[in-house]
C-alpha cells in the first residue's frame, strides 16, 4: 500500500499557541538562539538554558492539539497504507491528537538527556543546574532536544521512509533548516508526489509539486479529507 509521509514543523503548532522562533514577543523573541539553543551557549549559561526550557515546558503543557494534529491522527489512522509523521516540533501535540509512533527528530520537551552517559530519561516539570542523571549520577543533566549544530535523531530511519514514500508532504515548515529542507528532494528521488501546506510559501516552496497557502487548521483537515475521499 502506498506510504504517505509527513515532515511537520514550528506552523502546525503555532494555532495552539505554541510561538516559533520567528515570532516576535514569544519566548525565543526574548533571547538569542546562540545562548539557549547551541551546545556552546548551554556550556556559557546552563542556567538560562534550562530557565528558557523550563518556561517552554510550562507554555506546552497549556497547550491543545488543534484541528491540523487531530486530521493527521485521523490520516494515520484511516489511510490503507502507512503515514509517517517526522516533526521538528519538541511538543507532544501530535500525540495529544491521537497520533502513533511520531518520529521526534529534535527531541522532546518532555525528555532529559545525560550530557555524560547519554542516559534519557522523562524530565521533571523543572530542570536544573547540576541535576544528577539517575544512571551515572553524573551532574550533566541537559533537555533532551536537539540544538543548533547537533545531529536530528533517527535520520537513518527517515531516510528509509522517505525512499519508501508514494506522497511527501511538508507541513508548517520554514524550509531554512537542514538537514529538513532537503527531505522534499529525497522524495521526489523516489517518485513520491510532494506538497507543502503553509502559510506563507517556504524557501524551497518551488521545488514542490503543489504548495497550499493558508492556516494549518484549515488547510490540513481539508488536504485529509481529499486523500481519504479518493481511497
Amino acid at each position: 500500500m502506498e506510504k504517505i509521509v509527513i515532515l511537520t514543523g514550528a506552523g502546525i503548532s503555532a494555532e495552539s499557541g505554541l510561538g516559533t522562533f520567528r515570532d516576535e514577543g514569544g519566548l525565543w523573541a526574548q533571547h538569542r538562539i546562540e545562548d539557549v539553543a547551541t551546545p556552546e551557549g548551554f556550556a556559557r549559561n546552563p542556567a538560562l538554558v534550562h530557565a528558557f526550557y523550563n518556561a517552554r515546558r510550562v507554555q506546552a503543557a497549556k497547550a491543545k492539539p488543534n484541528d491540523a494534529h487531530i486530521a493527521l491522527a485521523r490520516l494515520q489512522r484511516d489511510w490503507p497504507g502507512e503515514v509517517v509523521i517526522v516533526t521538528q516540533n519538541v511538543d507532544s501535540l501530535h500525540e495529544a491528537g491521537g497520533a502513533e509512533n511520531v518520529v521526534h527528530m529534535h527531541g522532546l520537551l518532555a525528555g532529559a538527556l545525560c550530557a555524560s552517559c547519554g542516559h534519557r530519561w522523562t524530565s521533571p516539570p523543572e530542570m536544573a543546574v547540576a541535576e544528577p542523571c539517575p544512571a551515572c549520577a553524573a551532574p550533566t543533566a541537559r533537555p533532551d532536544v536537539v540544538w543548533f549544530g547537533e545531529m536530528p535523531y533517527y535520520m537513518d530511519a527517515i531516510y528509509d521512509h522517505l525512499a519508501g514514500a508514494a506522497f511527501f508532504a511538508s507541513i508548517g515548515t520554514s524550509g531554512q533548516v537542514y538537514p529538513a529542507a532537503a527531505f522534499v528532494h529525497e522524495a521526489r528521488l523516489s517518485g513520491a508526489q510532494t506538497i507543502e501546506l503553509n502559510l506563507d510559501p517556504s524557501d524551497g516552496a518551488s521545488v514542490f509539486d503543489q504548495v497550499i497557502l493558508g492556516p494549518a487548521t484549515e488547510t490540513v483537515p481539508r488536504w485529509v479529507d481529499g486523500l481519504l475521499g479518493s481511497h
